[in-house]
């Protein structure tokens, strides 16, 4: 048996440049940590030479083309792996809709993870490649390339998608006072809502690729990663809330699916009852909100946003092997 740890993340800053249709006319960059919650994937030898999965829901099938997975299918064909496995996953955090990038961290693990069945050692950049070609060349999703490098390499960093397709990750340096006032001064709650991100992305794609308006947006908000990068480098963490409120204006302002009335109600009210800004996490429309404020003000504002309060650290490691026995 092998089992895989992999981190989900939380992005601060930049979200929506690492979609191809705009990076590659512009270049883009994302500010973002991995996170204390994590989604395993186990595998291990079957007897008889099917397949059999857990996850949602369960499947036992007797050949890779009766699998219903997508990106389980889409894995086994890159990898050329036929059958004859038992794959299980569990995770700390819903697995679907909730803006921490659960998708991207279960298809890195799952690299991850069958890669070592097989006997290979694999790269974070590797692990982060391949977990791009199945999901968005494969599988077709509509995604950006943050959530598999957030996920493959672990730890607080500025990732860099160039005009090229080439991607670049850079650990965020700052002294250890500033990075732990950050973690202390991050509060995030559940909003209870779980969504497909599918929708907002593919009409954040068409807009990031045909509105100078749309563009002009991003374009600031991949600015706004590099001030955050430099202004955390100088230890200077108050101006983090105010990078955090602008970018989330910013990205509010990409398309009318991305926030809705129930989130600007909570994200006022935390304003209203003292962060200095914050953001939902992922596409939108749902999932988590995070917000950055002195932690004395953290009580006054859960109760005022009046959510599922939901505690993070920030992860160094990025995705690993925690047990392996491949007999």
């Amino acid at each position: 048996m092998i089992i895989s740890r992999t981190p989900l993340r939380m992005s601060f800053v930049g979200g929506g440049s690492d979609i191809s249709s705009f990076y590659r006319r512009y270049g883009g960059a994302v500010l973002s940590t991995a996170i204390d919650k994590y989604v395993y994937v186990s595998i291990n030898r079957k007897f008889d030479g099917g397949i059999r999965l857990a996850y949602s829901k369960t499947e036992e099938v007797n050949s890779l083309d009766q699998v219903e997975h997508r990106l389980v299918k889409a894995t086994f064909e890159m990898l050329d792996l036929k059958g004859g496995v038992e794959i299980t996953t569990t995770a700390d955090i819903p697995s679907r809709g909730t803006g921490l990038g659960s998708s991207s961290s279960f298809t890195v693990g799952l690299i991850q993870a069958a890669s070592a069945y097989q006997g290979r050692y694999m790269s974070a950049q590797e692990m982060s490649e391949r977990s791009c070609e199945v999901e968005i060349e494969r599988c077709g999703e509509p995604i950006g390339k943050q959530d598999q490098y957030a996920a493959a390499y672990g730890g607080f960093n500025l990732i860099e998608f160039n005009t090229d397709d080439t991607v670049k990750v850079s650990p965020v340096i700052m002294p250890a006072e500033t990075k732990q006032r950050m973690q202390d001064g991050v509060i995030t709650f559940y909003t209870g809502v779980t969504r497909s991100a599918s929708h907002i992305l593919k009409e954040q794609t068409a807009v990031s690729g045909s509105s100078t308006a749309k563009q002009d947006a991003l374009r600031r908000m991949v600015e706004l990663a590099y001030v955050a990068r430099d202004e955390m480098a100088n230890g200077n963490v108050t101006s983090f809330g105010e990078i955090l409120h602008e970018n989330w204006m910013l990205k509010r302002s990409l398309t009318a699916d991305i926030s809705n009335t129930a989130i600007d109600g909570w994200y006022d009210a935390a304003i209203n009852a003292g962060a200095l800004g914050g953001k939902l996490l992922g596409a939108g429309a749902g999932g988590f909100m995070m917000f950055y404020a002195d932690p004395e003000r953290h009580q006054a504002i859960a109760r005022a946003v009046g959510l599922r309060q939901v505690d993070f650290k920030f992860e160094p490691m990025g995705s690993r092997i925690l047990f392996y026995n491949p007999n």
